[in-house]
């Protein structure tokens, strides 16, 4: 190298240029060469090792290595080429101007801190990555550590970087640094809390990815679709994106329904309001017509001696209804919604199953449902309990029952 600058410096001298030119412009020209020929090594050594990578990835099984090449770290590897090349011959070529000589030095070797960095970033991604193709950890917030290994490096990057620069000691750095702790907590504080926050939620097992979780406070409704170490992202149903910090987990309430998501049922709890003054005694020939209802049938029959062997033992006015033991329509409609439920094939029997009824409102009667069903889809499940509500509403009728329903006519006449 020494020898190709003196020849540049004598076809320059030679030409007309003065000492102190020819020098300039061989110095000039020669750096301008090395970066040329540092682009084509980095073109070259891309192109071979990426091919060379690719051809045996398509022959292996595993994963590995084709998300090696989808997070870019065998283009990391060949950032290293040119650097070691310009290392080496920086110091033939500005052999005597030391302080250019230094500078470009410490140039050099702060790049490949974050050369080193990016590769181990990408490393690092490839790993998380290949960890998310195994189903038990398809759900961890593994994003949130890897980031905490980022945020380490590129603190302990930038001190090497800065002692490179400056040419102090690293020790300073940190010296400074520590008097400057309680200004870094502040700046770092919702990345601590949310490195924190994720550890808690890993141990706990609070929240997965996938996991439908509810947060009311923060207008969030849907799918956790990321965890990472400043933010936890949900997909609502209507496709917005929320995104919320972290350690709000741990300090707001919400609701996940991972418990329903992974019990034998979604639960059904809605009510019918039965109008109040259509509830009443049946009479014997109304019983009659109820019985030949195929669900009830065997309930209405035993029942029916139970209560006849009842009255026959006192001695009560058989002319009013009230008096003795008697059905109502209320009564008989509740078992037959019962019945109906239980045989219902989308409704899980071996959990609780249960029509009950509830202290009377200004609206009526309500009267309850609730049920676990066997589809947990919710489209599926709101067609199952849109199925459910249309028959009970249109059974009511055969009960001589009647729902609520707000009418002018009931306003004008309240």
């Amino acid at each position: 190298m020494i020898r190709i600058i003196e020849f540049f410096v004598s076809f320059f001298i030679e030409h007309g240029f003065t000492s102190f030119w020819a020098e300039l412009v061989s110095r000039a020209s020669i750096s301008i060469l090395l970066f040329i020929f540092s682009f084509l090594i980095y073109w070259i050594s891309k192109k071979v090792i990426v091919n060379i990578f690719t051809k045996i990835a398509k022959k292996t099984k595993s994963d590995f290595d084709d998300l090696l090449i989808k997070n870019k770290a065998i283009d990391r590897i060949s950032y290293l080429f040119p650097a070691f090349f310009l290392y080496q011959l920086l110091p033939e070529t500005f052999f005597n101007i030391e302080s250019v000589y230094a500078l470009l030095k410490n140039i050099l070797e702060a790049l490949a801190i974050v050369i080193i960095i990016n590769l181990i970033r990408a490393l690092l991604n490839t790993v998380k990555d290949y960890i998310k193709t195994f189903p038990s950890f398809k759900d961890k917030p593994i994003d949130s550590y890897i980031q905490v290994v980022m945020i380490f490096l590129w603190f302990v990057g930038g001190i090497l970087i800065l002692s490179v620069l400056t040419g102090k000691d690293v020790g300073t750095f940190l010296t400074t640094l520590g008097a400057l702790s309680a200004v870094l907590l502040f700046v770092f504080k919702d990345t601590i809390l949310g490195f924190v926050a994720s550890v808690q939620i890993t141990v706990n097992d609070t929240v997965r990815i996938g996991d439908w979780i509810t947060m009311p406070g923060n207008n969030a409704d849907g799918d956790v679709i990321s965890i990472s170490l400043s933010a936890i992202q949900i997909q609502n149903f209507d496709k917005t994106i929320t995104s919320i910090p972290t350690y709000k987990l741990l300090s707001d309430a919400f609701i996940n329904w991972r418990g329903m998501s992974d019990s034998e049922g979604r639960r059904i709890k809605r009510s019918l309001l039965i109008k109040i003054s259509s509830v009443r005694f049946l009479e014997t020939k109304e019983l009659d017509e109820i019985e030949k209802i195929e669900r009830i049938k065997p309930f209405l029959q035993k029942r029916k001696a139970e209560i006849e062997a009842s009255n026959e033992n006192g001695k009560n006015d058989k002319n009013l209804l009230i008096n003795g033991r008697n059905f109502t329509n209320l009564g008989l409609f509740r078992n037959y919604a019962e019945a109906y439920l239980e045989e219902h094939p989308m409704i899980n029997s071996n959990m609780t199953v249960m029509c009950r009824q509830l202290s009377p409102t200004a609206q009526g009667i309500p009267l309850e449902i609730y049920v676990f069903c066997v589809d947990k889809d919710w489209k599926n499940y709101e067609y199952i309990a849109a199925d459910i509500f249309d028959h009970l509403l249109a059974a009511t009728k055969y009960f001589n029952l009647e729902c609520f329903e707000l009418s002018l006519y009931d306003n004008l006449k309240s």
